[in-house]
């Protein structure tokens, strides 16, 4: 047997195809989901007013 030949495994094409078909559905969903609920513009991170001790 000439060791120039390649062997190839199944499995390992099987699991990179599932994996790129997940991926495909996944970003599908992601855009799907930004369509539906689309995220606002935060608000900017302000300098919060510190309570000060009042009298009691």
């Amino acid at each position: 047997m000439s060791s120039d030949v390649k062997l190839i495994d199944f499995g390992a094409e099987r699991d990179k195809r599932i994996h790129d078909l997940n991926d495909k559905r996944l970003a599908e969903m992601r855009q799907a989901f930004e369509q539906a609920l689309p995220l606002g513009k935060g608000k900017p991170a302000g300098k919060s007013k510190k309570k000060k001790p009042g009298k009691r």
